[in-house]
């Protein structure tokens, strides 16, 4: 796998001054993380889902969700999981790689269960999406994953399988004041305990609005809605920490889809010069609601989150362009990552715009490189709007 391998060589030679680095599912947890970018989430009900994740695979998607949980009617639970074990059975069947793929259960006996009947398809599983964390109902979930997965055959180089967890953060006790502190407490001291098995926390921004009745319009942000953002930044201050106490978090799902990619292209191509595509791109993106997407995963990136749950193929290739490093972040990281600026100090940056202070920016920094080892550094002169054109289907 590899964001934006999907686009051919010599376009991504056009575009990178560093390509994305390629991954596999057996790549260590600290690139994983990072490479999830969209996570993109279907209904195990569907009929055609094997073909739906190659499709998907085909288009740049590198994490995909499986849901037994609130995308179905509880109605549908056993036929959804009889359908998820004959659709891996399919991809089983196929020669081409699949994206990462998790499967988000509702109860903790699920993950033994399921992976008894997937037999040795469950090779193609990454792991666990656990809903409603919090240390009372994520200890069980986390105890199931690590004994059935000690029952699981070892690879055939002879190695244990390995199965993370990705851990949803979105119950009540979460949102509500007067527990957030307790729960916050809580949910950090299990993932610390099970920090080899947490690939990353994710938002469940939806339920967070469910509790109070609320849904925000496509024009504005989860951080535009007060009680929603001030989770966020409480889970970021916990559990989202550069000192090598936190975890990866992930920005919250956006839930608007009327857009259509193909409608990008005609608009772009009638428009010559970098200046009038930018234009154009952004009055399709406003009057199809994604708008609010691009600002919504740029303050995603600012308040500390990397990634980003989505319910729509629309979604993931602005996440993912708007997820490489620009030439100008990158020169700053090396800069300032420099061994001889070990001591500190303070140093005017490359492109002459802004003053690099080595020590406090130094977590940034780390984090700006692996970025860029897993989404590749844009060249000087290529923004998101090539980034963006260049991924999406002829």
């Amino acid at each position: 796998m590899q964001h934006f391998g999907h686009i051919a060589p010599e376009v991504r030679q056009r575009l990178f001054h560093r390509e994305p680095c390629a991954f596999t599912a057996d790549s260590p947890p600290h690139l994983l993380a990072p490479a999830l970018g969209a996570t993109l989430y279907s209904p195990a009900t569907r009929p055609r889902l094997a073909d739906d994740v190659m499709k998907q695979a085909g288009r740049g998607v590198v994490s995909m969700v499986i849901c037994l949980e609130d995308s179905i009617d509880d109605a549908e639970v056993a036929d959804a999981e009889e359908n998820l074990i004959r659709q891996f059975a399919d991809l089983a069947a196929r020669d081409a790689e699949p994206p990462l793929l998790f499967v988000r259960v509702r109860a903790a006996e699920q993950i033994p269960d399921l992976l008894r009947r997937l037999g040795a398809t469950a090779r193609l599983l990454s792991g666990f999406v656990l809903p409603k964390f919090t240390e009372e109902r994520g200890v069980p979930f986390l105890e199931a994953l690590v004994a059935a997965e000690a029952e699981l055959p070892h690879d055939p180089a002879g190695r244990p399988r390995r199965l993370f967890a990705m851990p949803v953060l979105e119950s009540p006790e979460l949102l509500h004041l007067e527990s957030r502190a307790d729960t916050l407490a809580g949910i950090a001291r299990t993932v610390d305990k099970y920090r080899d098995r947490v690939l990353a926390l994710r938002l469940g921004v939806t339920d967070f609005c469910s509790a109070y009745g609320l849904r925000r319009p496509p024009d504005m942000t989860a951080y535009d809605v007060q009680i929603v953002a001030s989770v966020i930044a409480d889970v970021v201050n916990v559990l989202g920490r550069a000192d090598g106490t936190g975890f990866t978090v992930t920005g919250p799902v956006w839930e608007y889809f009327r857009v259509q990619e193909r409608m990008f292209k005609p608009q772009l191509r009638r428009s010559p010069f970098l200046e009038s595509r930018a234009d154009a791109l952004r009055q399709a993106l406003i009057e199809h609601d994604m708008d609010g997407l691009l600002r919504e995963i740029e303050l995603d990136r600012a308040n500390g989150l990397l990634g980003k749950t989505c319910i729509h193929p629309s979604h993931v290739l602005p996440v993912h362009a708007l997820s490489v490093v620009s030439h100008e972040e990158y020169s700053d990281a090396e800069d300032i990552l420099r061994p001889e600026r070990g001591g500190g100090g303070v140093l005017r940056s490359s492109y002459t715009n802004k003053m690099n202070e080595v020590k406090p920016h130094r977590a940034w920094a780390e984090r700006t490189l692996r970025r860029a080892e897993v989404f590749g550094v844009a060249k000087e002169d290529v923004g998101f709007v090539e980034l963006l054109t260049a991924g999406l289907p002829g």
